[in-house]
Formats: C-alpha cells, sequence, structure tokens
C-alpha cells in the first residue's frame, strides 16, 4: 500500500498492490472492493484506494509503504505490480 496521496474527486488516493494476484484480490474484497475496480494494466496490477480504504487495508494487515522513505522497495512492488499486469482476463 502506497502512500501516493493523488487528489481525484476531492479524496486522496493510494495504489493497493500485492505479491500475488490472488492477495491482492482478497485484501481488495476484504475491504469492500469490487472486482470492476481492479486497474489491470501494463502500467501495474493495483486497485486505486481512498484514504478510509486505505486504512481499512492497513488493519487488516496491508504493509504501508513511502514513496519517498522506502523508494528501492517502491521500485520493487511497482516491478512485481507490472510483470502481474495484463495477465489476467477482464
Amino acid at each position: 500500500m502506497d502512500d501516493a496521496v493523488t487528489l481525484w474527486r476531492g479524496r486522496r488516493w493510494a495504489h493497493l498492490m500485492a505479491d500475488t494476484l490472488d492477495e491482492l484480490h482478497a485484501m481488495a474484497a476484504a475491504i469492500g472492493m469490487p472486482r470492476r475496480a481492479f486497474q489491470d494494466k501494463t502500467s501495474g496490477a493495483h486497485y486505486d484506494v481512498d484514504a478510509d480504504l486505505r486504512e481499512a487495508a492497513l488493519r487488516l494487515g496491508a504493509i504501508p509503504i513511502s514513496r519517498h522513505a522506502d523508494r528501492a522497495l517502491v521500485r520493487r512492488v511497482i516491478a512485481r505490480a507490472r510483470a502481474q499486469g495484463r495477465r489476467e482476463a477482464p
């Protein structure tokens, strides 16, 4: 779970990513995200989550990563998400 603070439609948004697609979808389901919200892009498999859903995911064990403090880790997580992108049928 990154600390992205992209402002869109009056809310702050982050990216939910995981080591595997199964893990990603399970966490998304646990926080109430519909499967149609899955972003299966070559830029990386992820869900966009607002600040409230980010906090819910963190309470359920998602690991926060900082784009500023954990740059090497962020690069590895994004590389893994990119490798997962476009591997599933829509």
